[in-house]
């Protein structure tokens, strides 16, 4: 008989980062004349994701990135957690089900509006019932903060996620205990581009030191812990040493502290939580507690305990240096470039005609030959084999986790892209089928002929003057053994 009072616990974790990291030093040498108080912040990269990634974009890598790690589970829900969503009113988590093959029957859902909602979602899942749903949890964020401003600096983009349900579990629910409070140490309004923040010793001294610590004490008396048997405490701050004072007031050892990685990344806003779970979980011993807080109007304090299990999956790659300010203003839309008469065009989507291609935009999905067993993208009543020409005999095949090469390659410097120069050409699948794709990611000069490609979902183009956005399929090199698909 089962236990009625088992809880879901940790399936896996991941961290997605796009690869291009700003230098900061370039980020104050434009700033210097007007902002040189910035100077201590100047330090190391930080995280920026390319023109075509969005939050919605970097939560379907993370979502892929879990499922080869977990290929055994079957997503029953699936979350959403940004302040940064593309969409106000459209299921964004719709369109990573849509993207990652979720079924259509499962729960799917957006959380938003302030930076805790991602840990109190994980809270959430963790606290069912054994038995419930496997949950897909996903936070993403990609900030645009105001030029010369600590933001700016101190954000990063990127995405992180976890999966929740019963089997082979990295780490078992303890305990958790939440707080609401409206103490507004930053804010953004509807239809607004940038945050307001307020200042920094009031945040710390009334918010951090107060609040935070009077949550996490509560989690810890809850579970009856000492703070000085945590193993691992996770404690997002992007103001300087606050997770260092919360500790100490704790009690939680200083060796405990999880980096944040603030030099090498910045802060993931929703998702550094989840981004510093995931580095605590790889590096924890059995048994070992750790501690995760989240702060943002209130505060979250999950306990968890690590088991025996290994952690499943790859951590992020290294990334490509990115020296160009100038660049960065521009894949944010902060600065108006002239690209010419080759960007004037007009991108409307017939949402008519997009819905009726869903299958084959979202999930990348072509049809394979049921009488010879050719794959072909896209899909047609007649199979492409001369040799088979069988009609209506083919059935759906995705190719978005397929491997696949370079057969040619284009560099062209003439055609609009916001990123010049425009890269495509036609890729070829192990699985059989010949694809004319655009590149993404790719330095000039870099494709080669028989290079390795990974399959990545990104925006394909906007339409600017409806305020609506097209995603589909790139091939992108491959650079690590986890971007590769099966």
């Amino acid at each position: 008989m089962s236990d009625p009072t088992a809880t879901p616990g940790l399936l896996a974790t991941t961290l997605y980062l796009p690869r291009l990291r700003l230098e900061r030093a370039e980020m104050l040498a434009q700033h210097r004349w007007m902002a040189p108080g910035l100077r201590g912040l100047a330090k190391g990269q930080r995280t920026i994701a390319h023109w075509d990634e969005d939050s919605v974009t970097m939560a379907v890598e993370t979502a892929r990135q879990l499922a080869r790690a977990r290929p055994d589970v079957t997503v029953g829900e699936l979350t959403l957690a940004s302040t940064t969503l593309p969409f106000a009113d459209r299921l964004n988590a719709g369109i990573v089900a849509g993207a990652v093959g979720i079924a259509e029957g499962a729960v799917v859902r957006d959380v938003a509006s302030c930076a805790r909602a991602a840990l109190a979602e994980l809270a959430a899942a963790l606290r069912r019932p054994a038995g419930s749903a496997t949950t897909l949890l996903l936070a993403a964020e990609r900030r645009i903060a105001r030029p010369a401003s600590a933001q700016e600096m101190i954000q990063g983009d990127g995405a992180a996620g976890a999966l929740v349900g019963d089997g082979a579990t990295i780490a078992e629910f303890v305990a958790h205990r939440s707080r609401h409070a409206d103490l507004v140490d930053h804010f953004r309004e509807s239809g607004q581009v940038h945050d307001y923040g307020w200042e920094e010793r009031w945040v710390r001294d009334e918010g951090y030191m107060k609040i935070a610590v009077g949550t996490l004490q509560e989690c810890l008396a809850a579970a009856s812990i000492s703070a000085g048997d945590i193993a691992h405490f996770v404690m997002p701050a992007p103001l300087a040493r606050v997770n260092e004072a919360v500790a100490k007031k704790l009690g939680v050892a200083a060796a405990a502290l999880v980096p944040a990685a603030h030099e090498t990344i910045g802060d993931l806003g929703m998702a550094q939580p989840l981004a510093m779970l995931d580095v605590a979980l790889r590096a924890a011993q059995p048994g070992a507690l750790i501690l995760v807080a989240a702060f943002g109007s209130g505060c979250d304090a999950l306990l968890l305990r690590r088991t025996a299990v290994p952690c499943p999956g790859a951590v992020p790659g290294p990334g490509k240096s990115e020296t160009s300010y100038l660049k960065y203003l521009s894949f944010t839309g902060q600065i108006e470039l002239e690209w010419g008469m080759r960007a004037e065009m007009d991108n409307k989507t017939a949402l008519t005609a997009a819905w009726r291609d869903h299958a084959r935009a979202a999930r990348f999905e072509g049809g394979k030959c049921g009488s010879c067993g050719t794959v072909q993208f896209p899909s047609t009543d007649v199979c492409v084999n001369p040799e088979c020409r069988a009609q209506k005999t083919q059935t759906p095949f995705s190719l978005s986790e397929a491997r696949a090469r370079v057969l040619s390659h284009t560099t062209d410097f003439l055609a609009y892209t916001p990123h010049p120069p425009f890269q495509f050409g036609h890729v070829d699948f192990d699985a059989g089928a010949r694809v004319l794709m655009e590149f993404a990611d790719a330095d000039a000069g870099e494709l080669e002929v028989g290079m390795a490609l990974a399959m990545v979902y990104r925006i394909k183009e906007f339409d600017r003057q409806r305020g609506f956005r097209r995603y589909f399929w790139k091939a992108t090199p491959v650079r690590d053994n986890a971007q590769q698909g099966t």
